[in-house]
Formats: C-alpha cells, sequence, structure tokens
C-alpha cells in the first residue's frame, strides 16, 4: 500500500471545532492588512475568494459571499451573479497558472450537504487532471504530494491582481 501524505489536513481533523470564535471567513473579510496570511486572493463588493487552508488538490479556491448567510436562498441577486463572475475569473486564473484538465465546482451547504464551515456560504473551485487524486487515496491506495499553500498564493496572486 503506498501512502497518502497530506499533513495540512491533519491540523483541519485535530482541530477543536468547539472553540471557533466567530466566522471564519468574516475574520478573513475584516482583516484586510493581511490578505497573504488569510490566503485572500481577491475582494469584491459582495464576494470575495480565498484559498482553502485545507485543500483537496492544489489550486484549491473558495469564493464567499461577504454576507454571513448559511443558505443559497439567502444570498442576494448581487451576490449570486459576483459569485459566478468570481468562479469563471478564478478559472481563468488557474488555468493561466496550472493548466488542470477541468473542475468542480460547487457548495456543499448545511452540515447534512457536508459543508465544514456550514454556517457562512461558501463555493469550492478545485481543479482537476486526468490520474489526479480524485477519490484514489480511499480507494486506489495512492499518494498525494501538493504544492506550498503561500508558493500557490504568490502565484496565483499575480494573476487576481
Amino acid at each position: 500500500m503506498d501512502h497518502l501524505w497530506a499533513p495540512w489536513r491533519m491540523e483541519y481533523l485535530e482541530r477543536d471545532k468547539t472553540e471557533r470564535d466567530g466566522c471564519v471567513f468574516c475574520k478573513k473579510l475584516a482583516d484586510t492588512s493581511n490578505d497573504r496570511e488569510n490566503l485572500v486572493l481577491f475582494r469584491a463588493e459582495y464576494a470575495f475568494v480565498l484559498m482553502n487552508l485545507y485543500p483537496y488538490t492544489n489550486g484549491h479556491l473558495l469564493i464567499c459571499s461577504n454576507e454571513h448567510v448559511d443558505t443559497f436562498e439567502k444570498l442576494n441577486d448581487q451576490s449570486l451573479a459576483q459569485i459566478m463572475f468570481l468562479a469563471k475569473k478564478s478559472m481563468e486564473v488557474i488555468n493561466s497558472v496550472m493548466s488542470p484538465d477541468g473542475y468542480n465546482f460547487g457548495s456543499n451547504i448545511g452540515k447534512a450537504g457536508g459543508a465544514g464551515i456550514a454556517e457562512h456560504i461558501h463555493f469550492h473551485v478545485v481543479p482537476r487532471w486526468e490520474g489526479d487524486t480524485n477519490f484514489m487515496p480511499v480507494v486506489g491506495q495512492s499518494k498525494v504530494i501538493m504544492d506550498g499553500l503561500f508558493d500557490t498564493y504568490d502565484q496565483l496572486k499575480l494573476k487576481f491582481d
């Protein structure tokens, strides 16, 4: 059996989920002086783009509403339109830097829908490559090695700017 090496996921799995002091996305949105530390790539009027701190693949981005809402139907029309625009822009940026073969794009809404942070709706933009990890670490005993978050951040940030 090969080993799946993904140490960044252990921090996520082992963290104390009861001690979260407020919404992590609202904190990152409010902290405009530390975008690199917070992995925020782009800010717009109704939504913002950031890197997933616990990515499934290199370049895994999140698009969050600037408004703290937990369901799709609570988003206003401007937020919905801007989220879709930022999804398109994010894919264009990722294409220019990483050349993926495809994407997963969507949202896990509510705890039952698989949302790790259910209180603030967010959308995933996950670049995919032919033969990448997909669900293979579980069933195919595959190994995953990824670039560092800040290395990827620096590459993507140049294109968002």
